[in-house]
This record gives C-alpha cells, structure tokens and sequence, in this order.
C-alpha cells in the first residue's frame, strides 16, 4: 500500500519532544487521511538518544518510520533525503514540520485541505489569522526583515517565505530538482517555494500560530539566517522570472 500523506519530520537532538509530538501528529492526520499517511524522522544521529526514541514510537505506530542519517548535515539536505524517500514510496502529497510544537499539529488538517486548490500550501504567520507567541522583539524583527527582503529581491507576492510548515505536492517536488537545492535552513525554505513559483505552481498560504518551543534548544544560528541572505540575489540569478516560468 501507498500511503498518499507523507509528513517529513527532521530531528536532532529532539528527545524532549518525540515522544508527544507523534502521537499529536497522528490523530490530527488521521482527520484527514485515516489509515492513509506515513510520518518519516529524519534523524542525524542526535547524541541524545532521539534516534533511539524514534525507532521504538516505529513499533508503536504502523504508521511511522525512521530514516537514520550518519551525521548533522543541515536541515536541507535532510529535508531532500526525506522528501525523496516519500516520493520513492509513492507520496502524492508530502508535508514538512518541526518536531519541538513550535508547528501545533492541529494546523495539519487546514493544510492538508488548502492542498485541494493549490500546489504548495503554507503555514504563513503573516497572513490575516496567523501570528506568533514567545517570540522577542529581536527575533520578531529579523524574521520580519528577513522575509521582506526576500520578497522584493525576488519579486514574489508571499508573506512567509521562511516558514517550514509545509504541504507540497508530489508533482512540485520532482519538477525543481530536489538535488540541485544547495541553500539550508531559512535559505531552503526560500528555494524550494521560489522555485515552485518559478514553474508555474500555485501557492498558497493559510495562516498558523507559531509558538516557540518549550523543550529542547533553537538550532536557529547567525550563520543559517546569514546563508539565507547571501543566497537570495543568487537564487534570483540562477533562476530569473522570464527563463522559469512556464
């Protein structure tokens, strides 16, 4: 059986929320997709054992599975070897969220349904609805700064270009050349939506609360956020509107 839902879940160092995000994760898909979705963690050898944790919430869950990576390699090349795993198996629809709540569960269903209508949907923050909770003020500014600054460089109508709280379709994924996607963190959240845009896809945004996590340490750093910036204008070079667009 191919299960048409996949949601792809990086991990490191999350052994203080795998145990409560799965099963979350679970009942809100089964909404949606009941008995018709498959959660994958990617894990990077995490050191504190959330490689361990997973592989038992594996037999626990039929639908949850584990793909162990040797090293911490960046989120972007752990999204591409999840999303091509779920493509291999048959993915018709694959999501992507965070594993710390930072992404509630409870927004799944709504993505899930924007889906029907639209190529690639968004978890936006910054549309009518969404927002987000424990955030500062500097933290506040370099997000809202950041996306602002990819939009105008990049010339796309879309609120939150850094948000990692997806549902992309199977035809997007094997349009973009998942491979060819060099950029990590905030930056390949930018690249994978630029590039959807680019060929031609629809894209829409449904609003989400973001909330800060509680447990577990950010793996937000300077360098991810300084990478996203430097890599923007090369993403608008190396993909410009009047040779992409279909």
């Amino acid at each position: 059986m191919h299960e048409r839902v996949w949601l792809v879940m990086p991990t490191y160092n999350e052994a203080e929320n795998i145990n409560r995000i799965i099963p979350a994760v679970h009942a809100a898909l089964e909404q949606v997709a009941p008995g018709d979705h498959r959660v994958l963690i990617v894990d990077d050898n995490s050191p504190d054992g959330t490689g361990a944790l997973a592989d038992a919430l594996a037999t626990e869950f039929d639908c949850v599975e584990v793909l162990h990576r040797l090293e911490k390699a960046g989120l972007g090349k752990a999204y591409t070897a999840g999303f091509t795993r779920a493509l291999a198996a048959g993915a018709e629809l694959v999501m992507e969220m965070d594993a710390d709540f930072s992404h509630d569960p409870a927004h799944l269903p709504a993505l899930v349904a924007a889906a029907e209508e639209a190529d690639l949907v968004i978890g936006s923050r910054y549309v009518p609805g969404g927002g987000t909770r424990n955030w500062g003020m500097l933290r506040r500014l370099i997000s809202r700064g950041g996306g602002l600054y990819a939009r105008t460089i990049l010339g796309i109508d879309v609120r939150d270009l850094t948000g990692g709280y997806k549902c992309i379709h199977r035809r997007v994924l094997e349009r973009i050349d998942l491979e060819s996607v060099r950029a990590d963190g905030y930056g390949f959240q930018i690249e994978v939506t630029y590039r959807a845009i680019q060929a031609g896809f629809r894209v829409r945004e449904v609003p989400i609360i973001f909330t800060d996590r509680r447990a577990g340490s950010s793996k937000m750093s300077w360098r991810i956020a300084a990478e996203a910036f430097l890599l923007v204008p090369k993403m608008r070079r190396t993909h410009p509107p009047s040779l992409t667009r279909s």
